[in-house]
């Protein structure tokens, strides 16, 4: 098969056979087909698009690129839950237990992050000795014994999609809707899950801007899904505003161990609820996701979700004392408060300068290979529609020095927008699909 007959036959916007698809997937896994015509088909992909059936032809074949793993032997219907991204979006490492704790097995393989905070994988490195890596077999031990574990990404899941996203990062062809999908999905049917459900954000600190975009990414997620045979449920939920007011690595484990303990209620809470309720509707624990999102709030009132998180974190070798003494999880000593210049009502926040603000504190990466400040990052201390006084603070930072706490909260001044009226509350959830 000709790889330039493939790029121009995708460049004059005509289907691409599964076969064709094929040849470009196991030609970038096996270094067959150079850089620059894998840059060419992605772009020629990117301005002409692929369809339903060309992207279930891409997700098959790098799906098939490694590794699938098999959790068929544990008993129970395998949940996922797959976030498209934000910021302060902690809702893992609070529904995760949660979920667990109602007897719904959780096996979440997650990645570490790139821009904006840290991913779930940065968040648990900073509770001390934790250790997400861990092997197929302990995995299956760890779930059979307490229903959950939270590893890291076999490097041998969807080969593929690492060549794939290293080009479209350098070669401006990430904001593709059916590149997302198969890059998402072939990792997500790897990990073995039985359900998916997606929590695809919406909003100014979001990838999809609006609702529209947001709707058809989650549609598109749950066709590929339905055509492996998942069950799948899409939230769409609002990131106008960070969904946390903690910004950073240990500091969002302490939101999330905050919201564990019922002393956090609002966004985080109601969007950990309605995904972790979703969960147990897709596995059968519940009969709605309004069912399910009602255990998930009583799981945490009651304390069985905090007790199912400190086993969590005792089982994968991690200190449990963090959950009543912060002190042990790492802090930048460095500290600046951004005070607002003018009173008024926050009507409205640029979220994505507040994940570039976090990046600039330490707390989330330039470059892949970028050494992360797990104690970095930033308090909200404001919300969309709070008043605030001229001197009022409106951001606490935290980093390593005064020149990365100045340069952070130049980004953060200018995200804020205010008001003379009090404008309409956020909506958190757009819709349940």
């Amino acid at each position: 098969m000709n790889t330039v007959e493939i790029i121009i036959k995708k460049r004059d916007k005509k289907k691409l056979s599964e076969g064709e698809i094929r040849h470009i997937i196991s030609g970038a896994v096996n270094g067959h087909i150079p850089d620059y015509q894998l840059s060419a088909f992605l772009m020629a992909s990117f301005i002409n698009g692929l369809d339903g059936d060309e992207t279930f032809f891409m997700t098959k074949a790098m799906l098939e690129s490694g590794r699938i793993l098999d959790f068929s032997d544990i008993n129970g219907i395998k949940i996922d839950k797959h976030s498209t991204g934000g910021v302060a979006d902690t809702t893992t490492l609070i529904l995760s237990p949660a979920v667990a704790s109602l007897g719904v097995p959780v096996i979440k393989m997650s990645g570490r992050g790139l821009g904006f905070s840290g991913g779930t994988l940065d968040k648990l490195a900073s509770i001390p000795g934790f250790t997400t890596d861990i092997s197929l077999g302990i995995a299956k031990e760890l779930v059979s014994k307490s229903n959950i574990v939270l590893m890291g990404q076999s490097e041998n899941l969807a080969p593929a999609d690492k060549v794939l996203y290293a080009l479209r990062d350098v070669t401006g062809t990430v904001e593709s809707a059916p590149l997302i999908v198969s890059s998402i999905m072939s990792k997500k049917l790897a990990a073995g899950a039985d359900a998916i459900v997606f929590d695809v954000k919406c909003g100014s600190g979001a990838f999809m801007k609006d609702y529209a975009s947001a709707k058809a990414l989650a549609e598109s997620l749950m066709s590929i899904g339905n055509k492996f045979g998942k069950k799948t449920t899409a939230v769409i939920s609002s990131m106008n505003q960070p969904l946390g007011s903690y910004i950073g690595n240990s500091l969002e484990v302490i939101e999330a161990v905050e919201v564990l303990k019922g002393n956090v209620k609002g966004g985080l809470l109601e969007v950990s609820s309605t995904l972790g309720g979703a969960m147990l509707a897709c596995s059968g624990a519940a009969e709605t996701v309004n069912d399910g999102t009602a255990m998930i709030k009583e799981a945490i009132e009651s304390g069985k979700a905090l007790k199912k998180f400190r086993e969590l974190i005792i089982q994968q070798h991690g200190n449990p004392e963090i959950i009543n003494d912060y002190s042990l999880l790492p802090h930048c000593a460095v500290k600046k408060e951004l005070k607002a210049e003018n009173s008024g009502y926050i009507h409205s926040f640029n979220t994505d300068k507040i994940g570039m603000a976090s990046v600039q504190t330490g707390a989330g990466r330039k470059e892949k290979d970028d050494l992360i400040d797990l104690g970095a990052g930033i308090i909200m201390k404001a919300r969309i529609g709070d008043y605030i006084n001229r001197g009022d603070t409106i951001a606490e930072i935290f980093s390593s020095s005064e020149e990365k706490c100045e340069a952070s909260a130049a980004i953060l001044k200018e995200s804020v927008t205010l008001s003379k009226s009090q404008p309409e509350p956020d909506k958190l959830i757009l819709d349940i699909i």
